[in-house]
């Protein structure tokens, strides 16, 4: 049997990002993650929160290796992983099914980690085009990972790693705050909370808005 794929970023990242998560997915029940990855995230986050439907998702080739990790783990909130990809000029697709929770279509909370640097520019363009019709009113979007401020890097270890990025994948590279959230300000949703994370990273969560009433 092939190994569980692993990353040793997760195993460094995930309490510090499950801190975040905690403070802003007491009331959620939904979440969609994209780009899952190894799928060590979901098991990790949907263990320790398990009034959270923890969807996870990501590229078909993907998806052997995130189901490894949910079988073993055997938690009753992580269903099957989805194939998920952002698509040039057509968001996110396949589109999949949303939670129809109170009479509300959506999820109630998105969330992705170390994905952002990985696609083309346009690709994050087609990622916050597809979010909408995923979330529901009020839902969150929470992204963690590097990001420039201002154009220019945080450190030196980003500026090298943006390197690294760019001479695997020209089309890659570490992202300008500035301009990711004019993408997701035109998708309605509004900037909650930017906090500072260890090895110069950050989780930035946005809100979009509440379904109006009367």
């Amino acid at each position: 049997m092939t190994a569980k794929p692993h990353a040793g970023s997760c195993d460094r990242n995930r309490e510090p990002i499950l801190a975040v998560l905690r403070r802003h997915l007491g009331d959620a029940r939904t979440v969609l993650e994209i780009g899952s990855g190894t799928g060590q995230h979901a098991v990790h986050f949907a263990a320790a929160m398990p009034w959270l439907r923890w969807q996870a998702s990501d590229h078909r080739d993907h998806l052997p290796g995130i189901n490894q990790w949910l079988d073993e783990a055997a938690l009753p909130n992580t269903p099957a992983p989805l194939e998920l990809q952002a698509v040039v000029g057509s968001g996110l697709r396949p589109l999949p099914p949303v939670p129809l929770v109170d009479g509300e279509a959506g999820f109630d909370a998105v969330f992705t980690a170390n994905t952002l640097h990985i696609m083309g520019w346009e690709e994050v363009q087609a990622l916050f085009a597809g979010l909408p019709p995923l979330m529901a009113p009020g839902a969150l979007f929470i992204a963690y990972g590097p990001f420039n401020q201002g154009g220019g890097f945080s450190s030196d270890s980003n500026r090298a790693f943006d390197g690294w990025l760019k001479a695997r994948d020209p089309r890659s590279g570490i992202r300008d705050f500035e301009a990711v959230d004019a993408l997701a300000r035109a998708q309605g949703l509004e900037l909650g909370e930017d906090v500072a994370m260890p090895a110069n990273n950050r989780t930035l969560v946005w809100r979009r808005a509440p379904a109006r009433t009367g």
